[in-house]
Protein backbone atom coordinates (compact mmCIF):
# COMPACT_ATOMS: atom_id res chain seq x y z
CA UNK A 1 0.00 0.00 0.00
CA UNK A 2 1.42 3.74 -0.99
CA UNK A 3 1.60 6.20 2.21
CA UNK A 4 -1.33 8.25 -0.09
CA UNK A 5 -2.90 5.29 0.08
CA UNK A 6 -2.06 4.78 4.01
CA UNK A 7 -2.68 8.59 4.59
CA UNK A 8 -6.35 8.24 3.18
CA UNK A 9 -7.34 5.33 5.08
CA UNK A 10 -6.27 7.58 8.21
CA UNK A 11 -8.35 10.38 7.71
CA UNK A 12 -11.28 8.22 6.82
CA UNK A 13 -10.96 6.18 10.14
CA UNK A 14 -10.26 9.81 11.79
CA UNK A 15 -13.68 11.42 10.48
CA UNK A 16 -15.52 7.95 11.22
CA UNK A 17 -14.11 8.72 15.01
CA UNK A 18 -15.45 12.41 14.82
CA UNK A 19 -18.68 12.34 13.40
CA UNK A 20 -19.72 8.76 15.79
CA UNK A 21 -17.70 8.40 18.64
CA UNK A 22 -17.39 10.49 21.97
CA UNK A 23 -14.06 10.88 23.81
CA UNK A 24 -13.78 8.08 25.97
CA UNK A 25 -13.15 10.32 28.86
CA UNK A 26 -16.42 11.89 28.16
CA UNK A 27 -18.08 8.30 28.51
CA UNK A 28 -20.01 8.11 31.96
CA UNK A 29 -21.24 4.27 31.57
CA UNK A 30 -20.50 0.63 30.42
CA UNK A 31 -23.44 0.70 27.76
CA UNK A 32 -22.08 3.48 26.21
CA UNK A 33 -18.59 2.36 25.91
CA UNK A 34 -19.51 -1.18 24.62
CA UNK A 35 -21.15 0.47 22.07
CA UNK A 36 -18.55 1.93 21.07
CA UNK A 37 -15.94 -0.82 21.39
CA UNK A 38 -18.52 -2.67 19.09
CA UNK A 39 -18.46 0.02 17.04
CA UNK A 40 -14.66 0.42 16.20
CA UNK A 41 -14.21 -3.32 16.02
CA UNK A 42 -16.89 -3.34 13.35
CA UNK A 43 -14.89 -0.36 11.38
CA UNK A 44 -11.30 -2.07 12.44
CA UNK A 45 -12.84 -5.19 10.51
CA UNK A 46 -14.29 -3.59 7.53
CA UNK A 47 -10.64 -1.67 7.09
CA UNK A 48 -8.96 -4.70 7.45
CA UNK A 49 -11.36 -6.46 4.71
CA UNK A 50 -11.06 -3.65 2.10
CA UNK A 51 -7.69 -2.45 2.19
CA UNK A 52 -5.58 -5.08 4.48
CA UNK A 53 -4.65 -1.87 6.60
CA UNK A 54 -5.53 -0.44 9.73
CA UNK A 55 -3.69 2.71 11.42
CA UNK A 56 -2.45 1.97 14.35
CA UNK A 57 -4.68 4.90 15.75
CA UNK A 58 -7.84 2.86 15.82
CA UNK A 59 -5.88 0.25 17.99
CA UNK A 60 -4.89 2.90 19.84
CA UNK A 61 -8.38 4.41 20.16
CA UNK A 62 -10.06 0.99 21.28
CA UNK A 63 -7.25 1.09 23.94
CA UNK A 64 -8.41 3.78 25.72
CA UNK A 65 -11.76 2.63 25.70
CA UNK A 66 -11.19 -0.23 27.37
CA UNK A 67 -9.20 1.31 29.91
CA UNK A 68 -12.05 3.62 30.31
CA UNK A 69 -14.47 0.80 30.81
CA UNK A 70 -11.86 -1.28 33.11
CA UNK A 71 -12.03 2.29 35.26
CA UNK A 72 -15.85 2.15 35.12
CA UNK A 73 -15.56 -1.47 36.37
CA UNK A 74 -13.31 -0.97 39.02
CA UNK A 75 -15.30 2.15 40.51
CA UNK A 76 -18.53 -0.16 40.67
CA UNK A 77 -17.04 -3.00 42.21
CA UNK A 78 -15.36 -1.08 44.84
CA UNK A 79 -18.16 0.97 45.42
CA UNK A 80 -20.73 -2.04 45.21
CA UNK A 81 -17.88 -3.61 47.84
CA UNK A 82 -17.29 -1.21 50.32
Amino acid sequence: MLPVDRKQVENELNSFALRNFEKPSDCKDLEQIRFYVRELCLKIEELERRFEYVPSSAYQLLAQYNSRQNSIINKNFSNTYK
